[in-house]
Order: structure tokens, then sequence, then C-alpha cells
């Protein structure tokens, strides 16, 4: 997502409809080159045109999107973790509120609908009913006390009626439109027959009795005989010979779908807990020392006031404020929910720390080097944020349908109604089948069931120690056919090492009785003085072996074949040289036996993919050090995850071919590509790109980045937790390569949340409003009651959300 976004908060959407059309009227501004709304969020980025100003462009935002009937409030983006939590704060403020006032209002308004169904349909489920207001003999009494059960009913569902009739009369209506239109139509059809009860010579609509439709509907009663539940719910709803009234479906409608929204919202709140787990990592306070000694005076100040340079001391079982280094002491550091590593790290000084992460065990004293939105914890939540609000490309397909949905569903229920008014049924079935229609129609599964998903699988990654950066990556990740790996850093340690030392004899033949640690000590005390970083791995395997390597009394360095020089020992000051094959044929010119057998043993170690170093004493063959660049220890399992979720390894490599076979066949990948130049792996991707396949990279993140941007998805490996990689699509957190199938795991998973709640929310509609039209009925089948069809919108987003929050318990 490019930088200079400008983020909002957007309140009164509530479905689908909603989002889309905010999306679609900023979108089409001049002054904006993108913008994605988010419905389960309530948020909308927007990306400015080039060359205009966000200052202007702000407010003009605001009022477009207040004049189509919402609200929008600029936020800053970006920030630290702490301002990260107070707009997530603030936002679950307004959830509760929301839900606060939803639940006052759903207690009346359910048991005024049970009352009302009692009175309304009591005797059709053998439940006798109240003698002073039976249909029948109190006509008058009986709808006048059905009014006045629904009047609450109708209260408590107010703001459908206030929010769904203006988005109408702004031609932008939605999921509330539906509802307010339904059961509106349901209230003034009953209320009309009402006063037909209460006024001398109003004619009553309809024709009096649902007990007719039952009996002129000859093919409807294999489904439902008139008695019992399932005549209230596909044929008639009422008691005969009273009054043709539909108040209890305007109730139980307007029950079930706010019962429906309330458990949605609530459902919502916890698919954000992964992002509040990270938010509540950073401590309130921290305890600034007065010098860099554990004992100096110390003051607890507030996070927000840590500076770089100060110092800080972090008790044993508290959690570090900010990212720093360890200056004196040493502990084990858990890193786990910044990492996803559950093994905790051992820290000493000089080593780095980063803010939210615990102190176990022992008190640390760290140097304060990064604060504020430059931390890691910070950079994680807000690359987290980032992906949460961003959307994928399968989501297209819903949007462009939300557009229109609503329109076209108000489009289809008035003919629907009309069709079989003129067919030959009464008023009464008309209007069930437009009450009918209006309510099954739910754009709100359609909206979320992209959004939710993607929310609680990046959230989930980031518990995992796996970064997504957007939708798109997501989504493509689930798709990857071929995974190139960088050799050198990737499935490699990245740092050579020492991996054989073998003795030689005076004709360079292996010597394995003699004692290594004098050859060791004196190539350590050659390259005690070498920059090169072959001498480092000799001077790392010496120290791991306590070993002394005292420098040389004389030393030269022998540019492109190695260095010699006079090594003091113990028995004395010794001439020894160390360096690559083509020096030891100089220092040995005349023997050639010596020679061949020397490049014997060389070879040996060169088919390992090992690079032989030669050290010689007195001009004598003396030991072969083998270095080599030892490969990822977890690489082998990762690669075999990949064969099994049928993706193909490719290994890139600037080593010889040789060298680079011999790594790969280790690790049992067959496509290989050597020598390669670093401004030539993106070359390579190109061309795998071009036969069709779809092509992840995963590289460090800094000579693999034009690579890394070139394939469908970059992966930059982050080594624990340094988040500092701007190329990748996706960082993998955890050190070496063991996040990886996580990654694409999840990715998967993801992708297949979202096609079940797509498949679910279009097939939903697409067979719930013919059903709700009467196209069974034609054909024999039951019609469709009001009340089911509130049921069943209620329960449509309401399945949608429980189906992504179990993306929450993803194991990998």
């Amino acid at each position: 997502m490019q930088r200079n976004k400008i983020e909002f908060a957007v309140g009164g959407m509530h479905c689908a409809a909603c989002s889309a059309r905010i999306e679609r009227v900023l979108g089409n501004m001049p002054e904006v080159a993108e913008v994605s709304v988010n419905l389960p969020l309530g948020r909308a980025v927007v990306v400015p045109a080039p060359g205009v100003e966000q200052a202007a462009l702000i407010p003009e935002i605001v009022q477009t999107v207040e004049r189509l009937g919402f609200t929008a409030r600029p936020e800053e983006a970006g920030g630290d973790a702490a301002s990260a939590a107070a707009r997530w704060e603030a936002h679950q403020k307004e959830e509760d509120a929301e839900l606060a006032d939803r639940r006052r209002d759903l207690a009346p308004a359910l048991i005024c609908t049970l009352l009302l169904l009692y009175l309304a349909m009591g005797e059709m489920i053998g439940l006798p009913g109240p003698a002073p207001l039976s249909p029948a003999a109190h006509p008058a009494r009986f709808a006048l006390a059905q009014l006045l059960l629904c009047l609450p009913v109708l209260w408590s569902g107010r703001r459908f009626y206030l929010r769904g009739l203006p988005a109408l009369f702004r031609k932008s209506p939605n999921m509330d439109t539906l509802v307010a239109l339904g059961t509106g139509a349901a209230f003034l059809f009953s209320f009309w027959n009402t006063l037909a009860e209460l006024v001398p010579g109003w004619a009553p609509l309809g024709d009096g009795s649902s007990a007719v439709l039952m009996e002129h509907m000859g093919r409807a009663e294999a489904w439902a005989s008139g008695e019992g539940i399932l005549a209230a719910l596909f044929g008639a709803g009422h008691a005969a010979h009273g009054p043709e009234l539909y108040y209890e479906s305007a109730a139980v409608v307007i029950a079930l779908v706010s019962l429906g929204k309330y458990l949605e919202i609530r459902s919502r709140r916890r698919a954000s807990e992964a992002l509040k787990s990270l938010l509540d990592l950073t401590p309130e306070t921290a305890l600034l020392l007065a010098g860099p000694d554990e004992n100096a005076a110390r003051k607890e100040v507030p996070v927000a006031a840590l500076a770089p340079g100060d110092t800080v001391l972090v008790r044993p079982g508290g959690r570090v404020p900010v990212d720093g280094m360890v200056l004196s002491g040493s502990s084990h550091v858990d890193e786990s929910m910044l990492s996803g590593e559950s093994m905790p790290v051992t820290k000493n000084p000089g080593d780095p720390l980063a803010g939210g992460t615990i102190n176990q065990n022992s008190a640390l004293v760290m140097r304060v080097e990064r604060v504020g939105a430059d931390t890691v914890l910070a950079r994680i939540v807000r690359l987290v944020q980032e992906a949460q609000a961003a959307k994928a490309p399968i989501a297209g397909l819903a949007d462009q349908v939300s557009l229109w949905f609503v329109p076209a569903v108000i489009a289809c229920a008035l003919p629907a109604g009309l069709f079989w008014w003129w067919y030959g049924q009464d008023v009464a079935f008309a209007l069930r089948v437009l009450v009918g229609v209006l309510v099954i129609a739910c754009p709100c599964a359609m909206g979320l069931a992209t959004p939710m998903a993607i929310m609680v699988g990046t959230g989930r990654g980031a518990q995992l120690g796996v970064l997504f950066k957007n939708g798109t990556a997501l989504e493509h990740a689930a798709r990857l056919t071929v995974m190139v790996f960088d050799k050198t850093g990737t499935l490699t340690e990245g740092r050579p090492a020492v991996t054989d030392l073998v003795l030689l004899d005076a004709e360079a033949r292996p010597k394995p009785t003699a004692n290594p640690g004098t050859a060791l000590q004196l190539a350590a005390s050659l390259e005690n003085a070498s920059e090169h970083p072959l001498a480092r791995a000799v001077l790392r395997r010496a120290e791991e072996a306590g070993l002394t390597a005292p420098a040389p009394i004389e030393f030269t360095a022998l540019p492109g074949r190695g260095v010699a020089g006079l090594v003091p020992l113990a028995s004395g000051p010794v001439q020894a040289v160390i360096g690559n094959l083509a020096l030891a044929r100089e220092r040995l010119a005349g023997n050639e036996a010596v020679i061949a057998r020397l490049e014997e043993t060389a070879g040996a170690l060169a088919a390992q993919a090992k690079t032989p170093i030669v050290l010689l004493c007195e001009d004598r063959p003396l030991a072969l050090l083998a270095v080599a660049d030892p490969i990822r220890p977890e690489a082998p399992a990762v690669l075999r995850r990949l064969e099994a979720l049928q993706i193909t390894p490719v290994m890139l490599s600037g080593d010889n071919e040789a060298t680079a076979r011999a790594v790969a066949g280790s690790l049992g990948i067959s496509r290989v590509t050597a020598e390669v130049l670093p401004d030539q792996k993106e070359s390579v991707i190109r061309i795998l790109q071009a036969k069709g396949e779809v092509v992840g990279m995963v590289g460090d993140g800094i000579n693999d980045a034009p690579a890394l941007a070139r394939a469908d998805v970059g992966m930059a490996v982050a080594e624990g937790i340094d988040v500092a990689v701007e190329t990748g699509d996706v960082v993998l957190m955890r050190k070496g390569l063991e996040a990886l199938p996580d990654a694409l795991g999840l990715s998967r998973a993801v992708l297949r949340n979202i096609r079940q709640n797509l498949f679910w929310a279009f097939g939903y509609n697409i067979v719930g409003i013919p059903f709700a039209a009467g196209v069974f009925f034609y054909f024999g089948g039951p019609a469709l009651s009001p009340m089911l069809a509130g049921a069943a919108m209620a329960l449509s987003s309401v399945s949608v959300v429980s189906n992504a929050l179990r993306l929450r318990f993803y194991r990998g």
C-alpha cells in the first residue's frame, strides 16, 4: 500500500451495499487514485491522486461521505503501538455502545414477539388461546391486542426505518431498507385490516381468512395441512375466521434480524483478538536508570517519555518497554508474541531486545535505540492493520454484486407480489411474497465473506510469525506452483563455517590419528590478520575449540591465493602458509605426486559443496580445512512440506555449477540455476512466470529485492524479530524457514474459507430469493413465510462470521 494514504473511521455502515456505495462514490472522485472500504473494521483507506494535497482532500471526502448518510473521521496513519491501541480502543468503545443499545432494545422485542406469536398462532400448535381475545368471537380485540404488542417491537427496530428509508430516498438502499420496506408493508397491511375491525364501513384487504388460501391452493397440502408449525412457516400463518393480520411476521422479522445483527457484531469483536494481543504487549511505564549500572538511581517514567540513548532496567517477569540493546546482564527472553518462536531466546550484552517481549529470569540493563513508530512492535501492528484493511482480488465479484444487489431485490420483490395477485391469489398472499423477498435477501453475508476471513487470517498469521502485507499476497500465496529460493542466507545459514579438518602426512595423504589442535591454532594465527570471510570462519572454529590464536610475527597477504607468515608456537616460531590449491601448487612445485594426492583429497571435499583450504608448514602439507555455508537444519523438512503442498522448489545461486548442484542435491532440489548475479535473478522469475507458473520467491530482502518484487509473492526472511523488510509481500518473522509452510498453509486455509463464505452467501441468495418469490410454490412446493425468511437472513451473516472465526484455531 502506498505511503501517502489517508485513513478514515467510517460510521453508519451496516451491510455490503453501504461499503460498496461509499467505495464507488469516492473512487469516482478525480482527486482520488485508489480507495478501499472495509465493512467489519469500519475503515476507509484513500490514496490521493498525484499532486493532490491531503489537507484539501480530507474535508471534501468527509463531506462526500456525510452526503451519503454516513460519518467519516480522519485518523492518523501509522504511529506507535500506543497510538494504535488508542484507535483500536475507540473503535471498540463505539461497538460496545452499539451492542449495549441493541441489547437494551432486544429484550423487550423478543418478549413482545413471543407473546404476539402465542396470540396469533397458539391455537395452530395446540395451545389454548385467551378467550377474551378469540379471533372468531372478538376479532376487534384480537387485532387491537396484536397491534399493541407489535408497536414496542417496531420501536426496538426503529433504526431499520431511520436508516433504511432515508437511504432509499438518497438512491442508495441497503439492508436496512429491505427490512424497513418488508416489515413496513406487513405492518401497514395489518393496520389497515385492524381499522376495518374498529371502524364501521372500513373495507379490509384480502379475503379475511388465511384458511381459504390453503383450501384454494390444494397443491401445497402435501407440505402443510393447515395445522401445526409447518402451516405457520410455509402456509397460512393465522387462525381461521379471523382478520388477515401479519403483525407477527413484522415483529418476528425485526426481532430475528436484530438478534442476528447483535450476534454478528459480537462475533466480529472476537476477530480482532489477535491484534488486541499485540497492542497489549507494550507496558505503560519503564524504569529509567541514571547510569549504565543496575544499581544506579532509577525512576519510573511513561514509556512515551523514553528517548534513544536512555538506559532502562528490565526486571525479571517484566516486558521490554521499547527496542534496544543489552548493556549488562544475561537472561532468557520470550519473543513468541512477536516472532511466533515458542522457545525463549538467550540474551547477553550486545544482543538486541524488542519492545513487548518478556524478560523471564534475570534483570537486564538495556540501552534504548528505537521508540514510538520505529519499534518492531509498532511496525508489526502497522503491517497487520494494513493487511486487515486490504482486499483480496477474489472479493471483486462480491463488491460488484453488492453495489447493485439491494436495488435489484427491490425491483424483483414488487413484480413477484404483483404476479401472484394477477395469477389469482389474494392481496394477503401477494403481500407475503413481497415481504418474503425483501426480507430474505442478505447483502451482509456477501460483504463480510472476504474481509472477515482476511481479518482473522492475518491476525492468526501474526501470532504464527507470518506477516502478510496485503490481501493480494494472501490470495496469491495460496495459488503458488513454484517457490524460488536464494541459496546463501536462505537455504543456508549465510555464514561460512569450518566443517572439516583433515590432517595430512608428508605425502598429502589423510592422517586421522594426529592431534588437530596444533593445526587449527596455526591456521587461526595466520587468519588473525586477514579480513577474508573464510578467515572469520577459521577464527570462529578456533574460538569454539577454546584455542588462542597469537598474532603472527610476520604476515604477508597473497591476493587471490591466501596468506603467509611466521607464527609463534610454544616450540618456537614456524613458517606457515594457508590458501587455495593454486597457492599450494606454487609452494609444492616439482612434487607432482604430493600435489596429485592433495588435489584428490581436496576434490572429495569440493564435491560436497565445500571450499578446501590448504595449510602448509615449512612448505610441507599439514592439513586441509573445508569451509562451507551450512544448510539450515530446518530446510529439508520445509522442502518436504512444500512437496506435500505440490509446490516445486527452485534454487538460485551465484556459486559455480558444481557447488550449487551439490547443495541442491543434498536438499533434494532438482531445479537449479547457478552462477546467477543478483540483478539476473529477476529475469529467472520472469521466465518462470512466462511459462504459466505462479511464482513465490524467498530471500533476505536485500540483494534479492528485484526478484522479490517481480515474484507473484515475495517472501522475506526477517531473521527473528527484525521486520525492517520493505520489499517482500510476506515477512517470515521466525528465524529460518520454519514459518514458510505455515504461511502457505494459512493462505490456503484463508482462501478456502473465503470461497466457502462466498459460496454460502451467493448460494443462500440464489436459492432463498426464488423460494420467497413463490417459484417452488408454483410447482407444488411450499410458500415461504416472512418469519422464516427473516430467520434465514439473520443466520446467513452469523454463519459467515462464525466460519471465518474458525481460522483463529489454525495450527499449520
